[in-house]
């Protein structure tokens, strides 16, 4: 069976995913590694260079799986092309080549972001988690379920979530993803206000009543959306 293994975004650790759990069918194999320097795991020497997390992501993306990359995540896992084996497939969720675009998260508001981020981090990570949940339908429920499950405040480095800024205002997939060694899959909340709507309506799969967080807002469809995906990429 081909495996799923689910990469969270900036800011968040595995635990996003637990919603998706229960909506699983039977046989299924699905993964959630931390990043380096998320939750238990420690944090590189140099966070932001893309070969030492290769190197430490190596047994967690395993070329027999497809790898489920959403927001940061996404932009990560298709940077990892460049430096792992390929795997069967690769679900960009709620990310596009690049982060920032004219038409959706600017250079000029994530560049505010980051010196916000550098004067208070706490308080930044804060206001950046009610940020991307503001298309959910029930934002304020979903709000809810993030802190139960992640708690108040990033089980991350400070490090590691500097560097993850800067890489969502740097990395550019664009001639990775135009011709990509794999199967590339793009899905999109209709409602995400992170994204442009050109890329909400030339995603593969887009998910009703759902922001850039399905995976609080909508995880059956996200997991029925998943499996259907893996079944199409199984040998």
């Amino acid at each position: 069976m081909t495996p799923l293994v689910l990469l969270s975004g900036w800011g968040c650790d595995a635990r996003l995913w637990q919603p998706l759990t229960a909506h699983w069918p039977n046989g299924m194999t699905v993964t959630a590694p931390d990043w380096p320097g998320y939750g238990d795991r420690p944090g590189l020497t140099d966070p932001g260079n893309l070969a030492l997390l290769a190197k430490a992501m190596r047994d967690d993306l395993p070329a027999d799986a497809v790898w489920v990359g959403w927001s940061l995540g996404g932009l990560l896992a298709a940077a990892m092309l460049d430096h792992l084996p390929p795997p069967h497939a690769l679900v960009l969720l709620g990310m596009g080549a690049r982060f920032c675009h004219p038409q959706g998260v600017t250079s000029m508001q994530l560049a505010t972001f980051r010196r916000a981020f550098a004067r208070d981090p706490q308080a930044t990570h804060a206001h950046f988690v009610r940020w991307q949940l503001q298309g959910e339908a029930d934002a304020r429920g979903a709000y809810r379920r993030l802190r139960e499950l992640q708690g108040a405040g990033s089980r991350a480095t400070p490090a590691t979530l500097a560097a993850g800024l800067d890489q969502l205002a740097e990395l550019d997939n664009s001639q990775r993803l135009a011709s990509p060694p794999c199967r590339l899959w793009r899905i999109a909340g209709e409602r995400d206000a992170l994204l442009a709507p050109a890329l909400r309506e030339a995603a593969d799969y887009r998910l009703g009543e759902a922001g850039h967080c399905p995976m609080l807002s909508q995880p059956a469809a996200l997991a029925a959306c998943l499996a259907a995906i893996r079944t199409g990429v199984t040998p």
